[in-house]
């Protein structure tokens, strides 16, 4: 059977923010717990580039090359004494409403279409990337800009914890959770010289997320990415 979606993941900014548990547990899918690092819970605001993509073995025109902004947590889920390292989304945006239509039908996550756009640019020792995506006539955007050498990440680091989860989880009902894995080789990451952030997260998330609006991160990277497969989902009941 062909994997539900294969894509490159191109250039992923990964804005990262330590907040309480209490935040993140209604969101919390049946037999999963939170994963912390250093005993702290982090939230990520990521966006990044699709490309390549296709759904069954099938590429869809113009529905290949396109952003993705979501925000996300990180839980974990002992299945039968191996613990499994993942992710839950609390909301995914896309620009195209076939892909919200698929992934929210098919897999049970919580995708909607808003337009977007991306630049990124070259510069002699420099790159800048920049995604932006229009909610209620505002468009909500996240820069940064980097070293032009990508570098492995320290295992153990903060960032090999925020990048490195290969599974994700998402809520079906209270007894029932879907799970799926995702594949690609460990990512390496630019060297941060500054970001910018303006995102409207109570409009965007609701009123519990207006909190990260001045909230600093905690840390912020930009990863280069590589293909990845994402495999059939199962359930966990």
């Amino acid at each position: 059977m062909a994997n539900f979606l294969n894509a490159e993941w191109k250039n992923l900014i990964m804005a990262n923010y330590i907040v309480e548990p209490s935040l993140l547990l209604k969101y919390l899918p049946y037999k999963t717990e939170i994963d912390t690092y250093m005993n702290n819970v982090y939230i990520s605001l990521v966006g990044f580039l699709f490309s390549e993509t296709s759904v069954l073995g099938f590429r869809i025109p113009f529905h290949i090359n396109f952003e993705e902004v979501n925000l996300r947590f990180y839980v974990r889920y002992n299945d039968n004494g191996r613990w499994k390292r993942g992710v839950v989304f609390i909301k995914e945006i896309v620009p195209k409403p076939a892909i919200t239509f698929v992934a929210n039908n098919l897999y049970r996550e919580n995708y909607c279409t808003m337009p977007m756009k991306h630049e990124w640019k070259e510069e002699k020792d420099a790159f800048s990337f920049n995604y932006q995506w229009k909610y209620k006539n505002k468009w909500n955007s996240m820069r940064a800009t980097t070293g032009t050498i990508a570098l492995p990440m320290p295992e153990g680091s903060e960032a090999d914890f925020i990048a490195e989860h290969y599974w994700g989880y998402s809520r079906f009902n209270d007894k029932t959770t879907f799970e799926y894995e995702v594949q690609h080789i460990p990512w390496k990451v630019f060297p941060l010289n500054d970001y910018e952030i303006d995102c409207d997260f109570e409009e965007l998330y609701g009123r519990e997320f207006s909190i990260l609006k001045n909230l600093k991160p905690a840390s912020i990277f930009v990863a280069e990415g590589s293909e990845v497969a994402v495999l059939n989902k199962k359930k966990i009941i």
